[in-house]
């Protein structure tokens, strides 16, 4: 635990370095209390800014991926490994080890330490980068997209990149317990959002306290608990739009409920080759002192929100609101009225 004075001389220096950053790659990025945080926007806006963060690491670099399987991250963490950073890497084994295996093997020969995810999840499906975490250069991206490059033209995905000094510390703690598959409680840190503990309750807070409107993006609807809170909050008279994609139908009739509620559901095709919505965003009361966003790993599943290990966080940055609004209503009208 860092005394207030060299945490405030850690959060000046963070600061520096992702104003930066956001600078040279053209990514908005407003200063906290809790430090900077900036919005990566994909497709639009490209790896960059990911690679760059990895590329960045002095001492240390700790990943949780579900997915991983793209040559140049891999390339990048070799090198990390090349230059003297610690590079650990926990890779999901429950339902991706097929993906993951060949960059499992090459990170184990190129000399990182890289492990398969603790098994008693349903799946590790949170997606986040942690570098130098200790030091005046400390950083996490935590993500909604995976590092697989077949899907970046095509996705909708956002990362939000913050040098917060409390989220680092509990992110890091839970990555140390979940790296040697040991049992572990996440600490919140300032804003984060953990799969199996709190990520349903802080969801369900998030649509219950809406009095406006809600903007949501989410891969899955099935979480009944989820579902029944957005069609509540339809008929409480809360505007709500939900962008997402008709995944063979699999969520007809959670659509239906929310469409029967006055909810106003827009969706895209289930196509290879077509824009796919594989975001988990909320933005609540937009323009109003109450508004509040979260991005992150967590689909409105049961098993997502109650089995599997997943990271998000909320936050009322200005720039990273105002961002989610434009996107996720462009995306909303975009689509096809259910």
């Amino acid at each position: 635990m860092k005394n207030h004075s060299e945490r405030s001389n850690v959060a000046k220096t963070a600061l520096s370095t992702a104003l930066a950053v956001a600078c040279a790659f053209g990514i908005a990025s407003t200063a906290s209390a809790q430090g900077t945080q900036t919005l990566v926007i994909e497709p639009d806006q490209g790896l960059t800014s990911i690679y760059s963060l990895i590329n960045a690491a002095k001492s240390t670099l700790d990943m949780t991926m579900y997915e991983l399987q793209d040559t140049t991250a891999q390339n990048d963490l070799c090198s990390a490994v090349a230059r003297g950073v610690k590079v650990r890497v926990i890779l999901d084994v429950n339902l991706e080890k097929s993906n993951n295996t060949a960059a499992y093997n090459q990170l184990h020969s190129c000399g990182a330490s890289v492990v398969w995810a603790y098994t008693k999840y349903h799946a590790t499906h949170q997606k986040t980068i942690t570098i130098d975490a200790g030091t005046s250069n400390a950083q996490t991206a935590i993500m909604t997209l995976n590092l697989t490059s077949r899907y970046y033209s095509t996705s909708r995905d956002y990362a939000v990149i913050e040098n917060d000094a409390n989220d680092i510390t509990a992110i890091e703690s839970t990555f140390a317990k979940d790296y040697a598959h040991s049992t572990v409680t996440p600490p919140v840190g300032d804003d984060l959002v953990w799969s199996p503990t709190n990520a349903q309750t802080s969801l369900l807070n998030i649509i219950n306290n809406a009095k406006y409107s809600l903007l949501v993006e989410n891969e899955e609807m099935s979480d009944s608990a989820i579902v029944n809170a957005l069609a509540n909050a339809c008929t409480n008279g809360v505007s709500v739009q939900i962008a997402m994609v008709n995944d063979n139908n699999d969520y007809a009739s959670e659509f239906d409920t929310l469409t029967n509620a006055g909810c106003n559901v827009s969706t895209y095709p289930d196509t290879s080759t077509g824009f796919y919505i594989h975001a988990k965003a909320i933005l609540a009361d937009y323009g109003q002192t109450s508004a509040v966003a979260f991005v992150g790993s967590e689909n409105f599943s049961s098993a997502s929100l109650t089995e599997n290990r997943e990271l998000g966080l909320t936050t009322t940055n200005a720039s990273i609101m105002q961002q989610l609004e434009t996107t996720i209503s462009n995306d909303y009208a975009g689509g096809t009225p259910w």
